[in-house]
């Protein structure tokens, strides 16, 4: 799947990547803020929660529930140094838990991440729109 989307079409755009049936961890790729989180937020609120989301910087993972009680996992690992501190906390258990995760900065822990994954890679375009492609 391949979109350009401005800012404001990001919730149909959400709805769009649901509807092709990615597996349940996807990576985020993208230059810091081009709108990873923006998009994750958008398809957490798509799938069901209601809680408010919010990128887990300090924390490394944040958790949601959805309506139908699924669990949702977002990760932003753009603060670790090396794999062992994803190890320290426990990432490979959340990665094959068979729940949904939300990668963000995955690059950093390429040995970790499940053969069966998808990822969503955004790029900023000159007029501010932005290109999306889902593999």
């Amino acid at each position: 799947m391949e979109v350009i989307f401005s800012l404001d079409e990001i919730n149909e755009v959400a709805q769009q990547i649901l509807e092709q049936n990615p597996n349940k961890v996807i990576l985020f790729n993208g230059e810091m803020g081009v709108g990873k989180t923006t998009l994750i937020k958008a398809l957490t609120k798509k799938m069901g929660v209601n809680d408010v989301t919010s990128s887990p910087t300090f924390s490394l993972v944040n958790e949601y529930q959805t309506a139908t009680n699924q669990t949702i996992y977002h990760f932003d690992f753009y603060r670790l140094n090396n794999e062992i501190e994803a190890l320290d906390m426990g990432a490979d258990e959340y990665l094959y838990s068979g729940n949904w995760c939300f990668i963000e900065w995955g690059e950093k822990i390429p040995n970790l991440i499940p053969d069966l994954h998808s990822t969503i890679s955004i790029r900023l375009l000159s007029d501010g729109k932005r290109l999306l492609e889902l593999i």
